[in-house]
């Protein structure tokens, strides 16, 4: 892994959320997308170095609108940059980490990405990313 892509928070609504990080961080997203293939809403900040991904559901049966009903809104994931996606994948699972995904998934911000089981990696939901060729 090459260094922290970003923190991904789930949000309720999306519009208060961003108001609330602007006035935080005094900046704009620069960047908002819809992933239809995962039924979220993301909104991106860029804090110096890092990156937060604001993430909505856009449906009932998204897995952020699940998350947060079981856990409420707040720190989702975190994400890690990687050279090359499948190469890693086959690493972890070696190592015994599970795999959500068996091979990498399209998401927002020109990447693929992979998430590691949260149970396989002490209760945190972790993202490999990496940028599409």
């Amino acid at each position: 892994m090459k260094k922290m892509e970003h923190i991904g928070v789930a949000v309720e609504n999306m519009k208060e959320s961003e108001e609330l990080f602007e006035r935080l961080f005094d900046v704009k997203p620069y960047k908002r997308e819809a992933v239809e293939s995962q039924g979220v809403l993301t909104s991106f900040f860029r804090v110096g170095n890092n990156k937060i991904e604001l993430l909505e559901a856009t449906h009932d049966q998204s897995v952020i609108k699940k998350f947060i009903d079981k856990k409420g809104p707040g720190f989702h994931h975190i994400a890690f940059s990687v050279t090359d996606i499948r190469a890693e994948m086959k690493r972890l699972k070696e190592q015994g980490f599970r795999l959500l995904q068996e091979e990498p998934i399209s998401g927002a911000d020109n990447k693929l990405v992979c998430f590691l089981h949260p149970k396989s990696s002490n209760g945190m939901l972790i993202e490999l990313v990496q940028d599409k060729l």
